[in-house]
C-alpha cells in the first residue's frame, strides 16, 4: 500500500473515531453551541431596535440588526466549536490514547487530520443550525446570488480549518482539559471584540486599529458583503490572507509539538 494510500484509510479512520466520539458525548458541543444561539436570540429581542437606530437610522427596524448581526454570529459559532477540539486533543494527549497509537503502525499525521477534518465538520454543521435559527427570526439575504452563496461557504470552511489548526495546538501544549479550554478562550472574545455586533467606526479610537484589523472583522466584513451586498473592499483579501497564514502557522505548530517524543 502506498503512502498516500496509507494516510487516507488511517486519516478515515480517526475522523470516524473523532465523530463517533462527538455523537457520544454531545454535551461539550451543545453548551459551545448555545453561546452563539443564546447571544443572537438576547441581541435581537433585547437589544434589537435599540441597536438597529444605531445603524439603519431613525425608521429601521428590527430585521436591520438581524442581517447586521448574523455574519458576526456565525464566525462566533466556528470559535467556540474549535474549542471543543482543543479540549479533544488534550484528552487525548492526557489520557495515554496518543502514546499507543505511537507505537501502532498507522500514518503518524492521521491523528491530527481526524481531528482537524471532523472539527470542520462539527463547525459546518453547527453553522447551519445557527443560520437556521437565524433564518426562522427573519434573517434574509434575498440579493446573494448563487456564487456569492459558494464564496461565503468556502470562506466559512476556510476560517473553520484556520481556527482548528491553532485549536489543535493549544490542545497539545495543554497539560488537561480545562487549560486547553482556557487557552482557547480568545476564539470567543476576539469575536466579540471585532464588527460582530456594533461598526468599527462607533469604537473609541485608540481601539479601532485593534477591532478592524484582527482576524475576525475582515471575515465578518467580507461575508456580510456576499450575504448582504455591503462593500468589501479590502477586508476580503484581508480575510483570505488571514485564513491562510492562520492554516499555515497552525498546521506547522500543531505537526511540530505533535512530532515531539513525550517525555
Amino acid at each position: 500500500m502506498s503512502t498516500l494510500s496509507l494516510a487516507v484509510r488511517d486519516s478515515s479512520t480517526m475522523l470516524r473515531r473523532n465523530l463517533l466520539h462527538a455523537r457520544r458525548y454531545p454535551s461539550l458541543t451543545l453548551n459551545l453551541l448555545l453561546t452563539p444561539v443564546m447571544l443572537l436570540l438576547l441581541f435581537v429581542y433585547i437589544f434589537g431596535d435599540v441597536m438597529s437606530a444605531g445603524i439603519g437610522g431613525e425608521g429601521a427596524d428590527r430585521a436591520t440588526y438581524i442581517a447586521y448581526i448574523v455574519p458576526g454570529l456565525l464566525m462566533l459559532t466556528i470559535g467556540s466549536t474549535v474549542i471543543g477540539t482543543a479540549v479533544s486533543v488534550s484528552n487525548d494527549m492526557t489520557e495515554g490514547i496518543i502514546a499507543r497509537f505511537r507505537t501502532m503502525a498507522i500514518h503518524r499525521g492521521s491523528v491530527l487530520v481526524g481531528h482537524v477534518v471532523g472539527s470542520v465538520l462539527q463547525s459546518v454543521l453547527s453553522v447551519v443550525l445557527v443560520g437556521a435559527v437565524a433564518v426562522a427570526i427573519g434573517f434574509r439575504s434575498v440579493d446573494a446570488t448563487p456564487l456569492e452563496w459558494l464564496a461565503a461557504f468556502g470562506l466559512l470552511v476556510l476560517i473553520s480549518a484556520a481556527l482548528t489548526w491553532i485549536a489543535v495546538g493549544m490542545g497539545l501544549i495543554s497539560p488537561n482539559a480545562e487549560a486547553a479550554s482556557n487557552n482557547a478562550l480568545p476564539m470567543i472574545l476576539l469575536p466579540m471584540l471585532s464588527s460582530a455586533f456594533i461598526p468599527v467606526e462607533t469604537m473609541p479610537g485608540w481601539f479601532r486599529p485593534i477591532a478592524e484589523y484582527q482576524p475576525f472583522t475582515p471575515a465578518i466584513e467580507t461575508l456580510r458583503g456576499l450575504l448582504l451586498g455591503s462593500e468589501i473592499g479590502h477586508n476580503g483579501w484581508l480575510a483570505l490572507g488571514w485564513s491562510v497564514g492562520l492554516v499555515v502557522l497552525g498546521y506547522f505548530w500543531a505537526t511540530a509539538k505533535f512530532a515531539q517524543d513525550p517525555r
